[in-house]
């Protein structure tokens, strides 16, 4: 790892064998128990979306933090099943490889429906819940440059080609700010190269938008099943400057959990943790370590 990147990203990764052969990189920071925050990226990102959180957390707690497969710094196999259910039973995995008794989750982008897919599955085994802009029900709405982005042909030469779908995501996730230029590096980092994005592209193919797509059923599978986590403590924390997960998603999180507790971040983007930085830390970290 490159002096820069280890600066902000001062971990030493881990790997886990995913059931389907693939290698799982992942950050296992804090006091070994058998008790961890689990935090779960989305797309463009990885890992690297919360390193500062796992420093303000891990001194108290255990916090695990993997890459997806086919992003980050895990094995991006080109002949993966890159699925939602697939990613869902990849979590299953490595929560039971750990000896991970109880998670508590932080979920941001396609790590709601990957990180609640699995709580709806185990809720006994789930703590409290953080919901960073996210969706974990069926939607219609997508932003018109993330649907050219699914386009046969011309997306798979804007996501992997070009690697426009990352790159864009580094100032259009923004709002309050613009990311250091060492940041974003780090976001871009492991998506050097068109083999090397085949995460990033499958991602956004993998947006169930039509009923007769491959992963739409094991989306409304999640979707039925969140009222199984009605009974959960639950932060939903929100940048309403978000181009993509707008306040109708959050509307919707309000329907579905109205006793959550809602920390909305008028100046932030996509991006929360990142524009709303110690602020948006402070609240999880009271939230999940409180007694």
């Amino acid at each position: 790892m490159p002096g820069w990147l280890a600066r902000l990203y001062p971990f030493s990764p881990r790997s886990f064998q995913t059931p389907r052969g693939a290698r799982m990189s992942h950050v296992d920071e804090g006091p070994r128990s058998d008790e961890a925050v689990l935090m779960l990226h989305g797309n463009p990102t990885w890992s690297f979306h919360y390193r500062d959180l796992v420093l303000e957390l891990s001194p108290a707690v255990r916090c695990v933090a993997p890459d997806h497969v086919g992003m980050g710094l895990s094995d991006k196999p080109a002949g993966y099943d890159y699925g939602l259910a697939s990613r869902i039973a990849d979590i299953e995995a490595l929560v039971g490889g750990l000896g991970l008794r109880k998670v508590h989750l932080v979920v941001h982008d396609w790590g709601g429906p990957i990180g609640l897919g699995y709580a709806v599955r185990h809720p006994e085994r789930v703590g409290r819940i953080v919901i960073l802009n996210t969706a974990a029900f069926p939607s219609g709405r997508i932003p018109a440059r993330i649907a050219l982005c699914r386009t046969p042909w011309l997306g798979a030469f804007l996501v992997r080609g070009m690697n426009a779908f990352a790159e864009a995501a580094t100032w259009m996730a923004m709002a309050s700010r613009r990311l250091t230029w060492d940041e974003r590096r780090g976001y871009l980092y492991p998506y050097d190269s068109w083999a090397h994005r085949i995460g990033i592209h499958r991602f956004v193919r993998d947006i169930p938008l039509e009923p007769g797509h491959p992963s739409r059923a094991a989306l409304e599978e999640v979707s039925r099943g969140l009222s199984r986590l009605s009974g959960h403590e639950k932060m939903i924390l929100w940048g309403a400057r978000d181009f993509c997960f707008d306040d109708t998603f959050l509307s919707r999180w309000r329907q579905i959990y109205p006793d959550a507790r809602i920390e909305r971040f008028e100046n932030a983007g996509h991006f929360v943790l990142e524009d709303a930085g110690g602020d948006a830390r402070a609240r999880i970290r009271e939230f999940l370590t409180r007694k």
